[in-house]
């Protein structure tokens, strides 16, 4: 029998992941908020890998309660995800998902889900097996690319869905100049975050790529307000003037 994989977090998300390690062969562990790290990794001392699929806001108390035995077995999948949160595991592997899950519903592949590290050929040929693309990276460069781009993607849509309502479609195509003001400065959050520089244009035609995987997506989910609260806390943290950003919330208010 395959080692098994331990799933922290049994979402909708986690509950795809799952169905492909379990088709490739792997038995599951699943781990719920409510149980012990320690316990289960005494229980499960040598996985094949350990997914952590809760949400972004779960994860530092996850990573903070992980135990030692699985840091080099760990795969992150979360939104809003950058380098400097997995620093100190530096034999994580990150995909970046472009598929989404809601309750009730199967899954929708948008465009190819780009993955770097160790774990890739597992996560590739897991998610094979449910006819889910995964694009492999071949350094950290193009990692750190993809995970500003799957931010602005979701930055963007959410912060302006909160203006526009509506499909990311209908975002470019009827509210380019608000797509654009709130893209540019996500971008600029993004390069202060990540102390890179990036060519903007060809992020926004990326995101656009994107858009056109799925232009029915609907711009602004349950988390839209927390997200553009997550990034002026980011901008004034780092001394940031975002005015685009701070207009809209105080619309909202």
């Amino acid at each position: 029998m395959k080692p098994p994989v331990v799933i922290i977090g049994v979402g909708e998300m986690g509950g795809v992941f799952a169905r492909g390690f379990l088709r490739l062969g792997h038995p599951v562990y699943p781990v719920t908020r409510d149980q012990n790290l320690q316990q289960a990794a005494t229980d499960i001392p040598n996985p094949e890998a350990v997914l952590i699929a809760v949400g972004e806001k779960d994860l530092p108390g996850v990573l903070e309660q992980l135990p030692d035995r699985w840091k080099d077995k760990v795969i992150l999948l979360q939104n809003e995800l950058l380098p400097a949160d997995f620093a100190h595991l530096p034999q994580a592997t990150v995909i970046s998902v472009w598929f989404e899950k809601k309750p009730g519903m199967d899954y929708k592949v948008i465009i190819p889900s780009p993955c770097f590290g160790p774990h890739c050929k597992l996560l590739g040929d897991a998610l094979g097996k449910l006819d889910i693309p995964v694009k492999m990276l071949s350094g950290e460069d193009e990692l750190l690319f993809e995970l500003v781009l799957k931010n602005l993607y979701i930055l963007t849509t959410n912060i302006a869905g909160l203006k526009t309502g509506g499909t990311v479609g209908e975002l470019w195509s009827e509210h380019q100049d608000t797509a654009r003001k709130v893209a540019n400065e996500i971008i600029t959050l993004q390069e202060q975050l990540t102390g890179t520089t990036f060519d903007r244009e060809t992020l926004i035609q990326a995101m656009l790529a994107a858009f056109e995987g799925d232009p029915n997506h609907q711009c602004m989910g349950r988390s839209a307000p927390t997200r553009l609260e997550r990034a002026l806390n980011h901008a004034e943290r780092e001394n940031l003037e975002l005015p685009g950003l701070m207009q809209l919330a105080s619309e909202m208010h």
